[in-house]
């Protein structure tokens, strides 16, 4: 089982980076949550990680606090809800976010993130609702520090990454218009995203 790994960022491109840990090459998954607070590539890094075995080979999922991987781990025990989606949740919503949506029952907020239908989000308040006030507790983040050179076309970058989360080209057209010039991909995910959880 890894449950840490500490060591130089190789690579970063919404989910998916790698770490080099004594000259090997992790790759993981990791939600925007996690992106958004990662160093500079060549800076170190400690993910806390979550390594999954599957059917048709093995991931692992990287996270910057306890918080978001315990949160990844609850929402997957949620009847249909694999990994792809509990990505998603942490991509669309902080742990505090999605914890007070989920005790105040906010089934329509929580269909705007990609994946969840009315079902699921109605399964997650009632499967989560006791266990949301926990998902929050140990939120320490193992690093401090914002992150990453500014790409070339900061807008492709995020358009590339709010598809892997599962949007479609004319949501994405709509929620890259919160973009300003200057941001980076980070920023105008970040600013995506918020803005289809507030509708």
């Amino acid at each position: 089982m890894i449950g840490r790994l500490k060591g130089l960022l190789v690579y970063k491109a919404p989910p998916a980076l790698m770490v080099d840990v004594g000259g090997v090459g992790y790759e993981l998954s990791a939600p925007m949550s996690t992106f958004y607070d990662l160093p500079d590539v060549g800076r170190e890094v400690t993910l806390f990680t979550h390594y999954a075995v599957k059917e048709d080979g093995v991931a692992l999922y990287g996270f910057l606090t306890e918080a978001e991987r315990r949160l990844f781990r609850e929402v997957q025990k949620v009847t249909g809800v694999g990994a792809k989606i509990a990505l998603a949740v942490l991509s669309g919503a902080s742990v505090d976010d999605f914890a007070r949506l989920v005790q105040s029952g906010d089934v329509t907020a929580l269909c705007r993130i990609p994946g969840i239908g009315k079902k699921t989000a109605e399964r997650m308040v009632v499967e989560l609702r006791d266990r949301a006030a926990d998902f929050a507790g140990g939120a320490v983040a193992v690093l401090a520090g914002k992150g990453g050179a500014v790409p070339a076309d900061p807008a492709a970058e995020a358009s590339v990454a709010l598809q892997q989360l599962g949007y479609k080209p004319a949501e994405i057209q709509k929620m890259l218009k919160q973009a300003e010039p200057g941001d980076s991909a980070e920023d105008i995910i970040r600013k995506a995203l918020r803005s289809v959880l507030r509708g």
